[in-house]
């Protein structure tokens, strides 16, 4: 049969493919589609059935979509594409080493007459942020199975300013020689690293969940649930528990640096994971119709 490739935005027809049998699936018309033009690597092609309808899945065949006698597919190119390995090593390298830039150079930073002599909580704050990003880092190479395997790459640099420029906005100030540590000294300081490290043991506690659910190389979707693992029981309330512990994570560092910009950035954080995790939520709950009615996006209970 015969199918028709129209651009989504101008209408315009810019191919057509030949020959595809009703159980071709999308990745077949992608890799049809490159043959005719190689720019267009399959991770950059998006195809839809309706002009602004959503992108189809690589697996879906073409009989299902309303094409099994041909017809016209629409397509949106989505641009030049990086792995979301590469970006997501660049995302979290660059706040690792421009926090330790800031914490081990202080005269390169606030001037030759920086002193040397900090606050204990300082140290901690340091170690925290290191520990915090090579566990990102670790993740990303170790952990995360990507249900995509690029993303845009622009995104490398709307992500990496976000990331990079508070990686730069907490260390100026939790480095400064004239920070104050918090009020009640040593008390609220190991009061929030307890809270911040049993978060970031969640946080990676759920990840590795998240990983045995996906087989390698496939995009196996099923409903996450509670494992042995007493810190991944929160998936029993919520549908993105690793959005959870990571702002729990960061509310330990403000406590205990006691620094407004670490609540800044907990705050922007928390309300970017919040969007994310409603997202997740509504995928779930229309993908799976036995979706654990209980649980709400990402504060049990509540949110």
């Amino acid at each position: 049969m015969e199918i028709e490739i129209v651009h989504a935005k101008s209408g315009k027809t810019l191919a057509t493919l030949q020959n595809l049998a009703p159980s071709a699936t999308v990745l077949d018309v992608k890799k049809e589609y490159k043959k005719l033009k190689p720019h267009l690597y399959i991770e950059r092609q998006s195809f839809r059935s309706e002009p602004r309808g959503k992108s189809l899945k690589d697996e879906d065949q073409l009989r299902n979509i309303g094409l099994d006698k041909g017809g016209k597919i629409y397509f949106k190119d989505l641009g030049p594409q990086l792995s979301w390995t590469t970006v997501f090593l660049t995302e979290y390298a660059g706040p690792l080493v421009i926090y330790l830039i800031f914490y081990s150079r202080p005269a390169l930073i606030y001037g030759a007459n920086a002193t040397r002599t900090r606050a204990q909580v300082v140290n901690v704050a340091a170690a925290c942020w290191t520990f915090h990003y090579a566990k990102r880092l670790f993740e990303t190479i170790f952990i995360h199975r990507f249900s995509h395997a690029t993303m845009p790459i622009f995104n490398i640099f709307k992500n990496s300013m976000y990331y990079w420029g508070f990686a730069a906005y907490v260390a100026y100030y939790v480095n400064h020689p004239l920070y104050t540590p918090p009020a009640f000294g040593d008390r609220q300081m190991y009061l929030g690293l307890a809270g911040f490290l049993i978060n970031e043991l969640g946080n990676f506690s759920i990840h590795v969940a998240l990983r045995n659910l996906r087989p390698p190389g496939t995009k196996v979707r099923k409903i996450p649930m509670p494992a042995s693992n007493p810190l991944t029981w929160l998936f029993s309330l919520v549908t993105c528990p690793n959005y959870t512990y990571e702002i729990g994570a960061w509310l330990g560092f403000t406590i205990m640096t006691q620094c407004l910009p670490a609540g800044l950035f907990t705050l922007a954080g928390a309300y970017q994971m919040t969007l994310w995790a409603w997202g997740k939520h509504r995928n779930y709950k229309k993908e799976f119709k036995d979706y654990p009615k209980v649980r709400k996006p990402i504060i049990p209970f509540l949110l």
